[in-house]
């Protein structure tokens, strides 16, 4: 007969979890040993537990499943929280295994233990258990893979003590059944189609599931019909655009500019998504965006199937007929001279191969992203769903696991690197086709935007020294290499796009340190404030223009 360890593999690989991603330790020895008993479950070792937890997420939004993360006690999940954290905001599926010091043993309150439930349950709100008895090891499991990968898709931790892995009388537990998800119910598509058909300025405000493209589809069927506009949530899960998909206007990250996105709207309509809120307070500023006089709507809520709600109230409008708004194909020229950040973006563009996977985590630098990939062969884009940096690189060893068959490009800025940049370690060991670009600026350019945006006053020497990560200077070419990554700098347009065509027609892990100047200057950062607070006051197509200027 099995020990807990053995039966509890059996049972992750019977409901189709296919790989963990590990940074284990003592108390998970006997997890780690039952890895060679099942040889359906990939193993991928981490060098940090934010890796894991990160690559995890890229996987499980790419395959549409849930992976498994082993994480040694309360500090390791303590170290992987970050990303857990951005894989809750996006409604990610994860199963979350932390291991524990034997049953017997917690009481003695030895060096390493901590109160993982607790810690648990900031990011596995819906699931924390603590297995206590081999025998329902199983059952606990099936259990959280159920609640992992239902609707809405969830971080579900299961605590692991040492004795309850070695114990013997494990049994596997069948397969749970697949998520059988309902769909908006008549009265509220009737109810969204009357509100439609009256009028008035409205719009759909996609998320999650909606936005993939045969929601996407749906929903620019109504747009055609209907007249209403489509918006998508500032940090998308993932989105499915680019040439022959439907075109989304996303929200932009800075409040003011997203409440000029909203005002004038007499109706929201949401689907998978929450009315939208401002990321942070600032003083005297509102912090919810809906402007006064909109209603809010919402066709599903993210335990509902999106698509299947959009395509409900499509019939309903007479609009499932209706030919969508597709994005036509289109590249921009191939950049020349100094690079800049819109010089890279401008080159991905140019570039980007057919289905392929961006992640975005380059922050202010990938501003232009959006517009210079638009008419771009047909992609699937991640961005970060929680706002904790350190999610890209991670993100994009679980997707290229997930999709082996497709490129992926990740967009990272330098500070964010830090967080997680053991993952190319990952990526080199796994032999993944990633190429990360690294926005090399030597600032935290988003900190110094903020900085003058919360009103902080004027700063010196002492607070632009924590916004500053020059002195010494970091060398990513170095740093990849001694993690087994090929790499090169480039500080021109040409040497940039010579690199990028090099790292997409080889195999393998390539890094490119891209060296540019910040997005916003001292000066542009200091007229920025007066620019978004003096919006409301100027001509609607003025502010609208700016704020393409702002944020494309």
């Amino acid at each position: 007969m099995p020990n807990g360890a053995q039966a509890l593999m059996q049972t992750l690989a019977d409901a189709g979890i296919e790989v963990c991603f590990s940074n284990p330790g003592t108390s998970e020895m006997h997890f780690v040993a039952a890895l060679d008993s099942e040889p359906r479950m990939r193993a991928v070792l981490a060098l940090f537990e934010g890796v894991a937890t990160g690559a995890a997420d890229g996987y499980a939004r790419m395959s549409n499943k849930p992976a498994a993360v082993l994480l040694h006690l309360g500090c390791g999940l303590g170290n992987g929280l970050a990303n857990l954290h951005n894989a809750r905001k996006g409604k990610v599926p994860i199963v979350n295994i932390v291991g524990d010091h034997a049953t017997y043993h917690v009481p003695l309150d030895a060096q390493l233990q901590s109160d993982i439930e607790t810690v648990a349950r900031n990011v596995s709100p819906g699931f924390v258990r603590t297995s206590l008895r081999t025998e329902d090891l199983c059952r606990d499991a099936v259990e959280a893979i159920q609640a992992a990968r239902g609707l809405p898709g969830q971080v579900a931790t299961l605590i692991l003590p040492a004795d309850v892995s070695w114990g013997e009388g494990g049994a596997p537990a069948p397969a749970p059944p697949p998520p059988q998800p309902e769909t908006a119910n008549d009265d509220t598509v009737a109810g969204i189609a009357e509100t439609i058909r009256e009028g008035g300025r409205t719009a759909l405000l996609l998320g999650g599931r909606a936005l993939r493209e045969p929601a996407l589809l749906a929903a620019a069927r109504i747009a055609a019909h209907s007249g209403v506009k489509v918006l998508g949530e500032v940090f998308p899960t993932r989105l499915e655009r680019g040439a022959g998909r439907p075109p989304v206007e996303r929200l932009a990250y800075l409040a003011e500019l997203a409440t000029l996105q909203l005002t004038g709207l007499d109706h929201l309509i949401l689907v998978d998504a929450k009315a939208p809120v401002s990321f942070f307070a600032y003083p005297g500023k509102a912090s919810e965006l809906v402007p006064d006089g909109c209603r809010v709507h919402t066709l599903s809520d993210p335990a509902q199937d999106a698509q299947a709600s959009l395509e409900k109230l499509a019939r309903t409008l007479g609009a499932d007929q209706t030919d969508p708004a597709l994005q036509p194909a289109g590249r921009p020229g191939r950049p020349r001279g100094k690079l800049s950040a819109e010089k890279v973006c401008k080159a991905i563009g140019h570039l980007l191969p057919e289905n392929a996977i961006v992640v975005d985590e380059a922050i202010t630098s990938g501003l232009m992203l959006p517009v210079m990939t638009a008419g771009a062969p047909a992609h699937d884009l991640i961005t970060l769903t929680g706002g904790a940096i350190g999610q890209g690189l991670p993100n994009a060893i679980g997707a290229a696991i997930a999709c082996p068959d497709r490129p992926v490009i990740a967009l990272i800025g330098d500070g964010t690197a830090m967080y997680t940049i053991q993952a190319l370690w990952t990526m080199a060991r796994e032999g993944l086709d990633v190429t990360a670009i690294i926005f090399n600026n030597r600032s935290y350019s988003v900190l110094n935007v903020e900085l003058e945006r919360v009103g902080a006053g004027r700063s010196g020497e002492k607070a632009q020294s924590q916004l500053d990560i020059s002195g010494p200077d970091l060398d990513f070419t170095r740093l990849a290499q001694g993690m087994g990554v090929h790499a090169v700098r480039a500080e021109t347009a040409e040497d940039f796009c010579q690199a990028l065509e090099y790292a997409l027609g080889q195999p393998g892990p390539h890094l490119i340190d891209a060296v540019i100047p910040e997005s916003l200057n001292r000066t542009k950062r200091r007229i920025l404030p007066w620019l978004l607070r003096s919006l409301p006051n100027l001509p609607k197509p003025l502010a609208r223009a700016l704020k393409k200027k702002l944020a494309p």
